[in-house]
């Protein structure tokens, strides 16, 4: 009996860390997802390691406006967009521009999510079933209406916050699997050394991937977020330093695992000279370790990924809304009810055109970075505002943190818009 206790108190130990992480899990949940595995072995194909300080640096001055955030929320009691309508000269008219801009992101992001989760078990039906090669479109379509019918019903029923918990740890997991493929499969280590140096690949969709990264791991939509997330955790003023603690262990962790989802791609497909096209392209990226069974684990793995990002994507806009009118988000309201189904509609709008979801998964990363700025700026005018945060003085390390994330934005908005009139 006495060499039990030792392991049920080790248990709980780990069980205590795995529950005091605070709202970072959000952030994880929202980061990621199908985009972020998808922008990540689609770079580590094509590019190698060369993105990886781009990863460093979204990472970087995420961690930095998630405390950020997680502060204003704390020292004021108020919620973002409705801290910017209250204190700033154009704050309404800057808040309701950034409800649109993340919308559009978000629900753009959201065709892609499902065109691949739609996707991803037409080939695995088709490899059980090959009579259904001749009907890939209409299969891909009736499985993306039932996936996104039977999400709308959880949401009208309540139960998010479940499934949320659940997905997250099929997210986990998914990460896991990578991180002990990179065992197996790595790149050469001059090779991470070198994507360390600012470098954008000087080859036709170089641009557009630099922009996607940015868009996928400095998401607007986590930062805006961070307040109400802080809230629902129950924390106050006394949480201060916990918060902090939660921003940058969140932040990290968001590098590790998209870093190595990156590097295990750069390690199987691209010394092979191969490259991420279509969706059951991006099964390849663990067959070097798992053979036949690849395919497999990468269905559940980037199957969940999906699952865990329509969760967030559906919510976001009433959740921005009710973040504007500071209120709590009613799933009961006529108005959550009618907005997430007008999400559901355009969510459908990929895989009733038959789009190329990877092409469009990329495309709606590219879009999230353009309202960035406005979202970095606010944060910056409030948190250094005597008036607004009274006796709390920003730390000096945080402003530069801050005006460092601004001028990054900028540099990478102007690229996406390069990369967008490449692409069209």
């Amino acid at each position: 009996m006495e060499n039990v206790k030792p392991k049920q108190s080790l248990l709980k130990k780990i069980i205590a860390v795995i529950l005091g992480f605070g709202p970072g899990i959000f952030a994880i949940g929202y980061t990621i997802g199908t985009g972020s595995v998808t922008s990540m072995i689609v770079a580590g194909s094509k590019f190698n390691m060369q993105l990886l300080w781009v990863l460093l640096l979204s990472c970087l001055f995420s961690g930095v406006l998630m405390f950020a955030y997680g502060n204003y929320g704390l020292l004021t009691g108020e919620t973002a967009l409705f801290g910017f309508k209250k204190h700033l000269k154009f704050g309404k008219y800057l808040a309701l521009l950034i409800i649109v801009g993340v919308t559009f992101g978000q629900w753009n992001s959201l065709m892609g999510i499902l065109g691949i989760s739609s996707n991803i078990i037409f080939e695995i039906l088709a490899l059980n079933f090959e009579g259904l090669n001749a009907y890939e479109y209409e299969t891909v379509l009736a499985t993306a209406i039932l996936i996104i019918v039977v999400f709308y019903l959880l949401l009208l029923v309540g139960k998010y916050t479940f499934f949320e918990k659940i997905l997250i740890i099929f997210v986990t997991l998914m990460g896991l699997s990578f991180f002990l493929s990179l065992f197996f499969v790595q790149p050469l280590s001059i090779d991470v050394i070198k994507g360390l140096i600012p470098t954008i690949p000087d080859v036709p969709g170089g641009k557009m991937l630099v922009a996607a990264f940015v868009g996928t791991t400095m998401a607007a939509a986590t930062f805006l977020s961070r307040p109400l997330f802080v809230k629902g955790k129950g924390w106050t003023i006394k949480n201060l330093d916990q918060q902090r603690k939660d921003s940058i262990t969140a932040a990290i962790l968001i590098f590790v695992i998209s870093g190595t989802i990156m590097a295990v791609a750069a390690g199987a497909l691209f010394y092979e000279g191969k490259e991420v096209t279509h969706v059951l392209d991006m099964a390849n990226t663990l067959e070097p370790v798992a053979g036949k069974w690849a395919v497999t684990i990468f269905f559940f793995g980037a199957l969940s990924a999906g699952l865990s990002s329509i969760f967030p994507c559906l919510l976001i806009a009433p959740l921005l809304i009710a973040d504007y009118q500071s209120g709590e988000l009613d799933t009961n309201s006529k108005q959550f009810r009618i907005i997430t189904f007008l999400a559901c509609l355009v969510a459908l709008i990929g895989p009733a055109f038959g789009a190329n979801p990877i092409e469009i998964q990329i495309l709606s990363q590219v879009f999230n970075v353009f309202v960035l700025p406005l979202v970095i700026l606010g944060i910056i005018i409030l948190l250094n505002s005597k008036k607004v945060m009274k006796d709390y003085k920003t730390n000096r390390f945080v402003n530069i943190g801050m005006y460092a994330a601004l001028f990054f934005s900028l540099v990478i908005s102007y690229n996406g818009i390069l990369a967008l009139l490449d692409y069209f």
